[in-house]
């Protein structure tokens, strides 16, 4: 064989390692994003399990509160169907959950027999700590989540990324007004 035609194919065998080489590093970048997904749905059950608990502490002082109960309920079971689905609506339900619990903690502080409930006290300290850990889950899926999709638009991963027909994932994102708030500030007391 001519020096040309070892040249040619030493040349197609880099081209062929440099495609795996992509494709794999594509392939290691989704099963990130699945692994960040799975570890919010984790935290999310985690959430989902402690509402009927703290829904029925709060019921033993609020009992007259039916509809917002309800409202918590319904918003749960639309939390937890809502896992299947893809990811935004997952975060819409989510959000959903949110704002009914938000709810259900301002009714709770017209109570204050319930506020000082050692039980109530221990749901909504558990229900704090999940939620810093869902917070903690979003921002690792997010981060994974820029990756994977940054890696499919540069170039030449981009022609990988197509060829192959990867498909960019959605961030999670859940609204949490508080972020959003203003802090207020106060010097006169």
């Amino acid at each position: 064989m001519t020096s040309l035609v070892w040249f040619l194919i030493i040349v197609g065998l880099l081209l062929v390692l440099w495609v795996i080489g992509m494709f794999n590093g594509l392939i290691v970048l989704k099963n990130r994003v699945a692994e960040a997904a799975s570890d919010i749905d984790v935290q999310l059950k985690r959430r989902h399990d402690l509402i009927p608990n703290l829904i029925n502490t709060v019921k033993g002082y609020a009992s007259h509160e039916s509809s917002l109960f309800e409202k918590v309920t319904e918003a749960r079971s639309s939390a937890i169907s809502a896992g299947s689905k893809g990811i935004a609506d997952k975060a819409a339900a989510e959000n959903a959950l949110t704002s009914s619990l938000r709810s259900l903690f301002a009714v709770a502080e017209n109570y204050p027999d319930l506020k000082a409930n050692t039980n109530f006290l221990a749901l909504q300290e558990e229900l704090s700590d999940t939620e810093n850990k869902i917070m903690s889950s979003r921002r690792f899926y997010n981060s994974n989540v820029k990756s994977f999709n940054t890696r499919q638009e540069i170039f030449p991963t981009s022609i990988i990324a197509k060829m192959f027909a990867f498909k960019k994932s959605d961030l999670f994102e859940l609204e949490d007004i508080s972020e959003r708030e203003v802090p207020e500030v106060n010097f006169g007391a």
